[in-house]
């Protein structure tokens, strides 16, 4: 799937759901499903700076793709950073570094975290497009 199909299902997702409360149970369950990053990866140099929560980060090229891994020692974020995964992982580094977050406004996420959280998904975002930059840039 493209980036921007996953997007629209992950929209029409969110959509399904009457509170934000059920959303967040959504979020955390989306991160229990998480594709954890190995243990050696959990270093410091993985870790996002900008997260009020611990999270790694590790990007690893596989047939001319992306592929994410992570974890994070909050549920929440964990879930968080998993929504960004399932929309940037196993994809062209060009299509991450061309493709928009508007979906995370769309689904009303952004103003439903504290502001520390927030800076948070920022960051998260702005490391995925560190990534994708450098791998775009060997290419």
């Amino acid at each position: 799937m493209t980036i921007q199909e996953l997007q629209e299902e992950i929209i029409d997702e969110f959509s399904m759901f009457d509170d934000w409360e059920e959303r967040f149970q959504y979020i955390i369950d989306m991160g229990k499903s998480l594709p954890l990053i190995d243990p050696k990866y959990k270093t410091d140099e993985n870790v996002i700076k900008g997260c009020q929560s611990k999270v790694w980060l590790h990007s690893e090229e596989r047939n001319g793709k992306i592929v994410f891994t992570a974890d994070s020692d909050a549920i929440i974020t964990r879930g968080i950073i998993a929504l960004l995964i399932r929309v940037f992982s196993n994809q062209k580094a060009k299509d991450i570094l061309d493709s928009g977050t508007d979906y995370i406004d769309k689904i009303g996420l952004k103003e439903q975290l504290s502001p520390t959280r927030a800076n948070g998904l920022v960051s998260m975002i702005k490391q995925i497009k560190m990534y994708a930059l450098a791998y775009n840039s060997k290419q």
